[in-house]
């Protein structure tokens, strides 16, 4: 086979993956070569080129340029310069293109994690206000044995807090497990950010304590002489031996 020696005069800053472009993996050679060597002059079309790069000496130019360049193309082409059938684009509208799509997908996934808390927070008010229906009776006989409110209300909070950091925990390995996969069978290379972690699990304690205080305070506010009166349901056999 036929092979093409070129010499390496220097390596790009690294760039990562960009909407599935791996800017890393790229070879940049001179189009003088690429004719030569890849693409015969014979073998091109009239409509063959496709992009051109020009390079700016200085900021203050981009703007001079691009007036040239439009009026050029414009001319080439015998179309209207108010109407092209080109467009022109400078690296800060590339810049504003994709950080403008970053930012739409952050916003997205911003909301999904906001619906996710808040379902998740609503799950766990029902489980701890279903927790305090079903042992009236044992916070009714701590509070005779002199348990006071606070305490009944820090017990109920803390069972909030340790529910939530568990489906958090669930939630920590496999979002690592899922990324790693997706970087090992994806096309798109993925990073853990180590802070994402502690975060996750601020954010677990967070809804456990927001979303946990309002049956813990019903559980502290109800009254002894109420809930020892309070039968157990049908067919249930529990017994409470609490020991202080």
């Amino acid at each position: 086979m036929d092979s093409t020696k070129l010499t390496v005069i220097g390596v790009m800053e690294a760039k990562g993956v960009v909407a599935d472009i791996d800017y890393d993996g790229r070879i940049y050679l001179p189009l003088s070569i690429v004719f030569q060597k890849y693409m015969p002059i014979s073998t091109l079309r009239a409509d063959a080129v496709r992009t051109i790069y020009l390079k700016a000496e200085s900021q203050e130019q981009i703007d001079s340029i691009i007036a040239q360049t439009t009026a050029l193309l414009a001319a080439r082409h015998d179309v209207d310069p108010a109407k092209p059938d080109f467009t022109v684009q400078t690296q800060q509208d590339i810049i504003a293109t994709q950080e403008a799509t970053t930012a739409a997908f952050r916003d997205l996934l911003a909301w999904v994690a906001g619906i996710s808390l808040l379902v998740g927070g609503i799950g766990i008010m029902n489980i701890m206000l279903a927790s305090v229906t079903e042992r009236t009776r044992e916070i009714g006989l701590r509070q005779a044995l002199g348990a006071r409110a606070s305490t009944v209300l820090m017990q109920f909070l803390i069972e909030a807090i340790i529910l939530s950091l568990a489906g958090g925990l669930v939630g920590v390995i496999l979002g690592i497990g899922g990324s790693y996969l997706f970087g090992a069978f994806g096309t798109m290379r993925t990073e853990i950010v180590p802070m994402s972690i502690p975060l996750a699990f601020g954010a677990a304690t967070i809804v456990g304590i927001f979303f946990g205080y309002y049956p813990a305070t019903q559980a502290a506010k109800l009254d002894p002489i109420e809930a020892l009166r309070r039968e157990l349901p049908v067919g249930s056999n529990q017994s409470s031996v609490i020991i202080f």
